[in-house]
């Protein structure tokens, strides 16, 4: 049976409508049609609607339009097929083509599939099939799908869309190409009205000047503002940046990390390591505490420097790393404390600086109280101390070069044979050699004393030499004090052990501090309760 004259079909769908008042129809209903047809045959129940020159199907139900070529409804079931340039259309705001369409007006739920396009005000979806939940207020895709909005493109291999709460989940394969950054991820949950992302499992985010990496964390596409967990990394500025929690803004051209934190400078080949830390990109600078330490190579050897604080600045071609309070350093052969250290790769220089003293202190401390202050190394046996000490390096050879110490240099190394004695000279300044990474020869000049055990090939102490000099040379082997040689009208002799008080066994500033060498890695953290920050967690939107 068939008519000829133009059917209305009224269909009303409420997709993305969570007010439906009473009144409305829960019916599919016939709005227009070119024609109708039934063929019980091959479309038992089925009204057969049909396009007739510009007189295209419409059905209409819960406040949506479909429009068709050709259309099966079947009202006992309240579902209808839907084919040939499919037009769904729901107010002003949403606009959806497809080839096929079918919907089920009992359940709310219905099937695009074909060159599926959606278009919203801000935004729009490709992909082959949409299915649509309207009970739930879902809309999911499991086809590769394409979403354009005003500044990016996104695909994914699926997705769903949580209508109430406005949030697209993405999932599979998930990509954003933005002109500024482009974002790679196993799953991704986009709000729409704050454009803000929340990220899950492994994840790259690729700007300008940054890459970020993480398997868990939240990303603002807005401001490229965001907090990242779970191995998470950022490689900026030639920096390499590891954190249990990382921060990052882009604008501000900053980022920070918390616990277990690492800084790898991939051109120098050092690293700083903490529990907090924050990188100034402009600046060209990171500040890190919390048992903070570096790890520089020296002699194809590590040097471990610890600090309450420590501040890298610079350039990549030029860094330079500060250390404030607390500092001590640890190599394989050499041992080290001080106050404050300032190191300079460029021109191959290490420095060691105490605290300056204010004015009360200076009247009321002790030499002794004093002396302690300052920087000390030990090199072997030899502990050698002063005012200020440098260790320079040959350019670019990352190896040992000389020893500088300026005021009050001061080597002690305990005498190996007696059991309360010690060998020392000091003077105003001191400069030494390395060869090999070992130091080689010392030079001690300026207003120089020596106390210095005598033994014979025995083994037998001959007596103690106390000589006043101009300049004293010392011969190293195997970093302990092997040969002495004074300069310039040394004044001294040798005394039998019987006849030196012991209160004069000692020059005017000794101070042995053996308790204070670091011998381990976890010597450099004594006294230091190394207490992690508290983490600012990355907040997780739940279903």
């Amino acid at each position: 049976m068939k008519f000829s004259k133009k059917l209305v079909l009224y269909l009303f769908i409420s997709f993305w409508s969570g007010a439906i008042s009473a009144q409305e129809s829960k019916i599919v209903e016939i709005r227009q049609a070119g024609s109708f047809e039934k063929d019980e045959a091959l479309y038992p129940g089925a009204n057969i609607l049909l396009r007739k020159g510009k007189t295209r199907v419409h059905l209409f139900h819960k406040g949506a339009l479909v429009k068709s070529n050709k259309s099966f409804f079947y009202s006992k079931k309240n579902f209808f097929e839907a084919s040939g340039d499919v037009v769904f259309k729901q107010g002003d705001t949403l606009r959806m083509t497809s080839d096929y369409l079918e919907y089920d007006g009992a359940n709310g739920q219905a099937i695009a599939w074909g060159n599926v396009f959606l278009k919203q005000p801000d935004m729009t979806l490709e992909t082959d099939t949409l299915y649509l939940d309207r009970n739930a207020n879902i809309a999911y895709y499991e086809t590769p799908g394409t979403i354009v909005d005003s500044s990016s493109v996104l695909k994914s291999n699926r997705g769903k869309y949580f209508m109430n709460e406005k949030k697209y989940r993405f999932i599979s394969n998930v990509r954003i190409d933005n002109p500024e950054y482009k974002v790679n991820s196993a799953q991704l949950d986009y709000f729409t009205e704050t454009n803000k992302a929340f990220l899950y499992g492994p994840t790259k985010i690729i700007g300008e000047d940054y890459d970020i990496y993480c398997e868990r964390g939240f990303y603002n596409l807005d401001t490229q503002q965001g907090n990242f967990k779970e191995n998470a990394l950022i490689n900026y500025n030639e920096k390499i940046i590891k954190g249990d929690s990382l921060y990052f803004e882009n604008e501000r051209e900053y980022a920070a990390a918390t616990n277990d934190v690492s800084i790898t400078d991939t051109i120098n080949n050092s690293i700083i390591r903490g529990n907090y830390a924050e990188i100034f990109k402009a600046k060209d600078s990171a500040i890190i505490t919390r048992r903070a330490y570096a790890i520089n190579i020296l002699e194809k050897d590590s040097l471990y420097i610890k600090a309450d604080t420590l501040i890298g600045t610079g350039p990549p071609e030029h860094r330079v790393l500060r250390g404030y309070y607390g500092v001590k350093i640890l190599k394989s052969d050499i041992r080290g404390k001080s106050d404050s250290l300032y190191l300079d790769d460029q021109i191959g220089k290490i420095e060691l600086h105490k605290r300056p003293l204010s004015k009360k202190e200076d009247q009321i401390l002790s030499d002794d109280e004093k002396n302690s202050r300052n920087p000390v190394l030990w090199f072997g046996a030899s502990q050698m101390s002063g005012e200020v000490i440098h260790l320079l390096t040959e350019p670019g050879e990352k190896k040992l070069d000389s020893l500088q110490i300026f005021g009050n240099a001061f080597i002690i190394e305990k005498d190996s044979l007696s059991a309360d004695g010690y060998n020392q000279i000091v003077g105003s300044e001191l400069y030494g050699n390395f060869e090999e990474g070992a130091l080689k020869n010392l030079d001690v000049i300026k207003n120089t004393m020596v106390i210095y055990y005598l033994y014979s090939e025995a083994g037998e102490l001959i007596g103690i030499n106390k000589t006043i000099c101009s300049a004293i040379d010392i011969v190293f082997d195997n970093n302990e004090i092997n040969e002495i040689s004074f300069y310039v009208s040394p004044e001294g002799e040798v005394f039998p052990e019987e006849q030196i008080d012991r209160n004069l066994r000692k020059l005017k500033g000794f101070l042995w501090r053996r308790n204070e060498r670091p011998e381990t890695f976890e010597d450099l953290f004594e006294n230091d309760d190394g207490e992690k920050s508290n983490i600012p967690e990355v907040t997780i939107t739940k279903e």
